[in-house]
């Protein structure tokens, strides 16, 4: 019952200098006066208090705008790196052009160990022709029609990587549809955490699609 009484009596101070924002001016030595504790031990007065309590949200706030900064410098990096990996994508003539430009690019600007770019007809697909020990261990990802990343590991890496595989690793996948192809854009990393779970997929979400139009673009007739 007094624990009651007491929050309520808080309250009420709360309030009062609230409405009273010229209190501490009238009683200017109140602010000497009060000792405020501190949690590194010790006491200090509430103007003091005060002053650090900015300081701290001063150095919260600087924080946070170097994190921000530094978010955007590395969006800045991703984006001239995906123009770069675009123009060149323009240029290919083949798949053997896309996938080779896939390997160079994304080997040397995002730090990949391995890329293969998988790719089987809508036809397959559809009428399941793909063997159980092939990319039918990735069709539950296709139905899913969108990019994951995670660890990888025994069948699925060797499927992906081939004679690049080791016992273990990660990669992030990426979807590919075009008109009459569907297939896997796997990009891959021997270790283990360099493509986690919770790493973000909306650049993946456009390379998948900026590979898919690429592929597209292949079927297409040149006009003069």
């Amino acid at each position: 019952m007094s624990s009651d009484i007491d929050q309520d009596f808080e309250q009420q101070i709360c309030d009062y200098l609230l409405s009273h924002p010229r209190f501490f001016v009238r009683h200017t030595s109140v602010l000497d006066d009060i000792k405020v504790p501190h949690k590194t031990g010790g006491a200090v007065s509430l103007l003091e208090h005060k002053v650090r309590m900015l300081q701290d949200k001063a150095e919260a706030y600087q924080k946070q705008l170097q994190e921000l900064i530094a978010v955007a410098r590395d969006n800045d990096r991703l984006n001239q790196r995906l123009h770069r990996l675009t123009l060149r994508l323009i240029e290919a003539n083949s798949r053997q052009d896309i996938l080779a430009t896939l390997q160079d690019e994304l080997r040397e600007r995002f730090n990949a160990d391995a890329v293969e770019l998988k790719l089987f007809s809508t036809r397959e697909l559809e009428e399941a022709q793909v063997s159980e020990s092939g990319m039918a261990v990735f069709r539950t990802f296709m139905d899913a029609d969108k990019p994951t990343c995670g660890p990888l590991k025994g069948d699925k890496l060797r499927t992906l990587f081939g004679d690049q595989a080791g016992e273990e690793g990660s990669a992030a996948l990426i979807p590919i549809r075009t008109s009459d192809l569907s297939g896997i854009l796997a990009i891959g990393s021997q270790d283990r955490e360099r493509f986690h779970s919770g790493k973000g997929v909306d650049f993946l979400i456009r390379l998948g699609e900026l590979v898919s139009l690429s592929l597209q673009a292949l079927g297409k007739p040149h006009h003069p």
